[in-house]
């Protein structure tokens, strides 16, 4: 049971949450923290923050494993996945497909966690649809790249609706925080997901899958990747600011705007470490900064926004 489990937990790349639950937990530390309409009770509770962990866990876990499900027949084929746990067999369809519907399920059942707040339960169904549909995306655009990107832009923006539901609906540019920091992350990830997919840029011609380098070549690709990240720089600081002039204020200082600096720093560094002609450290570049540019914006928000 124990091999299963961490093979299961291997195929989803479960440590990959570190990309998509920091930003919700920044979200609603923002959600907690901006001011709300007199009269209206808008509180940390921990029934909150362990339906916000349950649901962005169990949304990416069946995400995951469906794209693995999706994906079998070419990762059979394709050099760089043919030994993943599917292909070789280590875990069947059939159980990836169990695990699928386990995470489905336990997914909307964490959206109860919110009631009365009706807006999570209402719509868990046609979240979790856009996220599975991802899958097939590559079969036919090249804009795959944000449709991913799109999806874990729903992250922050879910979290906020799910905390701030009520306010939300009386006035809809409450939402604009949470929009904004949402796009941060759709271009962040279609950015860093176009690097990661130059590895696959012959591969994906040959089997006539779409994607930014099999399209338009990875020199390109990796430009595009540095101007989607731009975006991301570009939103982070708009967001304080746009909340201040259209939105609820967010009480972001200093410490929120070295952030920014240390995350373009950061960006900088990940486009340093991959050149056309050398694609050796994608996956340093792929994980390990993001992981600390995701991880390291949650702390750094969070603590300017509930200590100084």
């Amino acid at each position: 049971m124990w091999r299963q489990t961490k093979a299961t937990l291997e195929m989803i790349r479960f440590s990959h949450s570190v990309f998509a639950l920091p930003f919700a937990l920044l979200a609603a530390v923002m959600a907690w923290t901006a001011p709300v309409p007199a009269g209206t009770d808008i509180g940390f509770r921990w029934l909150h923050l362990a339906g916000l962990i349950i649901c962005i866990i169990a949304a990416r876990s069946a995400a995951m494993a469906f794209n693995r499900i999706a994906d079998v027949r070419i990762d059979r084929i394709n050099p760089r996945t043919k030994g993943r746990h599917l292909p070789i067999n280590a875990i069947s369809v059939g159980s990836a497909a169990l695990f699928t519907s386990i995470a489905a399920i336990v997914f909307v059942a964490g959206t109860l966690l919110f009631y009365p707040n009706l807006l999570p339960i209402i719509l868990a169904i046609p979240l979790l649809a856009f996220l599975l549909m991802y899958s097939y995306a590559k079969r036919f655009t090249w804009l795959s790249h944000f449709w991913l990107g799109a999806a874990l832009m729903l992250a922050p923006i879910a979290t906020w609706i799910a905390i701030r539901g009520s306010v939300v609906l009386q006035d809809w540019s409450d939402l604009l925080p949470a929009v904004i920091l949402g796009l941060a992350v759709l271009f962040w990830v279609a950015g860093f997901d176009m690097v990661y997919a130059c590895q696959d840029f012959q591969f994906d011609r040959d089997s006539r899958l779409q994607s930014v380098p099999a399209r338009f070549g990875i020199p390109i690709a990796l430009r595009l990747a540095a101007v989607s990240h731009l975006f991301t720089i570009a939103s982070l600081i708009a967001l304080p600011l746009a909340a201040q002039a259209f939105g609820p204020p967010l009480d972001l200082g200093w410490l929120y705007w070295s952030g920014i600096v240390v995350i373009a720093a950061l960006l900088l560094y990940e486009h340093a470490l991959v050149r056309p002609d050398d694609l050796s450290r994608v996956n340093i570049a792929f994980f390990h900064v993001n992981a600390v540019i995701s991880i390291g914006l949650f702390l750094i928000g969070s603590v300017d926004l509930l200590l100084i």
